[in-house]
């Protein structure tokens, strides 16, 4: 325990920016304010939350690792979705004024033994953040996903503008009924979406509220999935595979070979 830590959440402070993170929410960041200004959804389900073993939808909530076929809880329709370690308890394992690092157990429903981190540092001019995911064997290998699932507001204040989403992909997954990706790499489309785009020299969307405040999403993965379907809030999603990725685009963690993402956050007032 520090004196960042208290029983809500773990506060990181740069400049004008404070960032908040909830360790017994699933690790998730369930504040970020800019010189006053909250950028994220507020709500126990949102705000930003890690994405882990995988991310978005896994067909039938099924993944095969090696001869071996394996059932997750169904908790999208006919699918599982976003992982397991956003519904559990995180532990601090270390915090200062604009740094933590969070630990969260690989258990039951995923059957193998491992490890997620999450580190997140504030940079010292208060004017980004950088979040890293590793995602770690305890024994056996096992394929996984990691990713981030921010809900960042559509409007900044009471009245204000709409923010703009702006960026350009290689490709977009087409998108099934089902709402899983075909296999299929199309030209992308314009929104609205729930979908997963590709972006060959590493993942940039910039968002922009208007006369008030531009955010950039970056990160050297390659995959981001955007959703803007509803009216209070628009995600940016960096992730390391594409939805249902544990089946189409497996990454094995060994031993050897851990997991690791990051992605940061940049942003300037524009008034």
């Amino acid at each position: 325990m520090t004196t960042h830590d208290t029983d809500r959440g773990v506060r990181l402070r740069a400049a004008d920016a404070e960032l908040t993170l909830r360790p017994d929410q699933g690790g998730r960041i369930s504040s970020l304010v800019i010189d006053g200004i909250e950028l994220l959804r507020q709500g126990e389900r949102f705000g930003s939350f890690v994405m882990a073993p995988w991310c978005g939808r896994t067909r039938a909530g099924q993944f095969r690792n090696g001869g071996i076929v394996h059932q997750m809880p169904l908790d999208a329709g006919p699918h599982a979705i976003h992982g397991t370690v956003r519904h559990r308890p995180w532990r601090t394992a270390r915090a200062d004024v604009t740094s933590a690092a969070l630990i969260c157990e690989l258990t039951d429903p995923w059957p193998y033994a491992g490890r997620v981190s999450q580190e997140v540092a504030l940079a010292e001019d208060g004017g980004g953040v950088t979040l890293t995911l590793g995602v770690e064997t305890l024994g056996d290998s096992f394929p996984a996903q990691a990713g981030w699932h921010p809900w960042f507001l559509r409007n900044l204040t009471p009245g204000g503008p709409d923010v703009e989403i702006a960026f350009t992909a290689d490709w977009q997954e087409e998108r099934g009924a089902d709402h899983l990706p075909t296999g299929h790499r199309v030209d992308p489309k314009p929104g609205p979406w729930d979908d997963c785009f590709g972006m060959a020299d590493g993942v940039a969307v910039t968002l922009t509220w208007p006369g008030q405040l531009e955010l950039t999403v970056t990160s050297r993965s390659e995959w981001v999935v955007v959703y803007d379907e509803l009216p209070e809030a628009v995600c940016v999603e960096p992730q390391s595979g594409p939805p249902n990725g544990l089946n189409t685009h497996p990454r094995l963690v060994t031993e050897l070979e851990p997991l690791e993402i990051s992605t940061t956050w940049t942003w300037r007032r524009l008034a």
